[in-house]
């Protein structure tokens, strides 16, 4: 194909009505697929390990032809898909796309760049800052997050969620440590005290947090710990919880450091009580100043000496990130916006558009109200590196912000979303999410007789169990549910475990899902609940 053919069917690909007219092969095949995809199955019928007996042992020696590769691709790889753009997709959340995501995607690989710092390319460094600072007004965060917002933060793209949490959690130890040897002249000394809090360090979440933030805790060798939550307060961690966690923590003379915040569990979708938490930690700062009074805290294995050296001590602060995955980007609609003031008090916040908002996998956006915080953990300036914009400190170098060096162009494909749907096209997308949530939450609480919400729905996303004499008894049948509506090929639902409860979880987030996708999904839930219950009725 020469380059003016190339041009026309590019060309012809940017008009989603052009797509199945396209005779560009990888067009038009991936535009057959999106069409095929609800007549196939949602889950793919294959065993661990099918692939490898289907392909060579080695590497071909000679290139093959395209159309040689896409037959396989076709044959081999496509039927072990799971499609998660089906609409019978409701398991965990959705990871949604777009064809101007795609089409953005086309053009980022074809731009295909480290892009690690300004001179790199400086339209991928700036269209980050300005794309982010869209969004975050569009969400109406607080504005200490805009890149001239008065606390110097700003937002930067990551590939996930654990991604930016373990990120702020390197920012978030190294401020606490600081802050905590602020006192002390440089020197060996301050070197050992340095060390001495270390070993002492624990992350916290609530016990509905995602996993990532116990496994970045892992990564950075520190304890993680939890807070409780509980029925009664619909999940979420509350002010009063976080309080006594930190008091009992520290009565063992351990130093909490960090906390993720929730909005919007992975289990069932909880929000955490914000306001409570700003609180809970401005009491704790204030007593910072003063909590040195000579007092012995006693610990239940004995051990007073620690806890009275750490009471003693001067101590950081505790870096509270907001982690929204999932539920952030509930908070384009305008009725949801009241839960942000908060986060002005707190240090950083993340949401993944890859998720709900229509942007390809991956993307992540996380916001940090000091951008200094990230820089001074993770900044480092080989001579390789160095340039004269950023030595004048005129321009970001978004490798200070994260681990990695290399970055993709990521912020393209959300530049693309966000001027080809609008703030009011993705509302609209977002709020029929939530409808359509609350539509099957209806239904299911319509039938009592077979039915307990687990939670209400939240976020376009329900949780529910099978009825039962006890928790044993609602457990076993909940789960016997779940594996069947799955084995069914027609939907793909994940569960849950909260407080011993087996809860299954059904997400109506996914782009592709309409009423008649929740209705055909629910007759599928009462008829296979219905023949579950029969069978137990008929072997009693």
């Amino acid at each position: 194909m020469d380059i003016n053919e190339y041009r026309k069917q590019a060309k012809k690909a940017v008009d989603e009505s052009m797509l199945i007219q396209s005779s560009f092969p990888a067009v038009s095949a991936v535009a057959d697929y999106y069409e095929s995809i609800p007549s196939r199955p949602v889950l793919a019928d294959v065993s661990p390990g099918y692939l490898r007996p289907l392909l060579p042992d080695a590497a071909p020696f000679e290139g093959e032809s395209m159309d040689a590769i896409t037959a396989d691709l076709q044959s081999k790889i496509l039927p072990s898909i799971t499609h998660w753009a089906h609409p019978g997709f409701m398991a965990f959340f959705a990871c949604t796309a777009s064809h101007p995501a795609n089409i953005a995607e086309m053009w980022s690989n074809a731009f295909n760049g480290a892009h690690f710092n300004w001179i790199c390319s400086p339209a991928v460094t700036e269209l980050e800052t300005v794309v982010l600072d869209w969004l975050a007004k569009a969400l109406a965060l607080p504005e200490c997050f805009l890149s001239g917002g008065p606390t110097h933060g700003g937002g930067v793209l990551h590939g996930s969620a654990s991604e930016a949490i373990v990120t702020v959690m390197v920012a978030a130890r190294d401020r606490y440590l600081a802050q905590a040897t602020a006192h002390l002249p440089e020197g060996e000394d301050k070197e050992e005290q340095t060390w001495r809090h270390r070993s002492r360090l624990v992350a916290l979440g609530s016990a509905g947090a995602h996993s990532s933030t116990k496994k970045a805790a892992q990564v950075l060798g520190v304890r993680f710990d939890t807070v409780p939550v509980d029925e009664e307060s619909g999940y979420s961690m509350t002010g009063e919880a976080l309080a006594a966690k930190l008091a009992q923590l520290r009565g063992k003379g351990l130093e909490p450091f960090y906390l993720t915040a929730t909005f919007g569990s992975t289990d069932v979708c909880a929000v955490d009580d914000f306001v409570g938490i700003a609180a809970t930690l401005a009491a704790d700062n204030n007593n910072n100043k003063s909590n040195s009074n000579g007092t012995t805290t006693t610990t239940s294995n004995g051990d007073a000496a620690a806890a009275a050296a750490a009471a003693a001590a001067p101590r950081g602060e505790v870096w509270v990130h907001v982690d929204g995955a999932f539920a952030g980007s509930a908070l384009l609609l305008p009725e949801y916006q009241h839960l942000t003031p908060p986060f002005a008090s707190f240090h950083s916040f993340n949401f993944n558009p890859h998720k709900w908002l229509l942007t390809t996998f991956d993307c992540s956006a996380v916001w940090v109200r000091s951008r200094a915080d990230l820089i001074t953990a993770l900044s480092i300036k080989p001579a390789y590196l160095r340039n004269e914009f950023s030595d004048s400190d005129l321009v970001t170098d978004y490798r200070d912000w994260q681990i990695p060096l290399g970055r993709r162009f990521r912020s393209l494909k959300l530049w693309f979303v966000l001027r080809s749907y609008g703030i009011a096209g993705l509302r609209a997308h977002v709020a029929r999410g939530i409808r359509l949530g609350q539509s099957l939450d209806d239904k299911l609480a319509a039938r009592p007789d077979l039915f307990t919400l687990f939670t209400r729905a939240r976020f376009a996303l329900v949780s529910f169990r099978v009825v039962g004499d006890d928790e044993q008894e609602r457990n076993a049948r909940t789960e016997t549910l779940y594996e069947t509506l799955n084995a069914s090929g027609k939907v793909y639902l994940t569960s849950t475990v909260v407080n011993g409860k087996f809860a299954i979880r059904v997400s109506t987030s996914t782009a592709a899902v309409r009423e008649e996708h929740v209705q055909a999904t629910f007759d599928l839930i009462v008829k296979e609940t219905e023949a579950l219950l029969a069978k137990i009725k008929n072997t009693q």
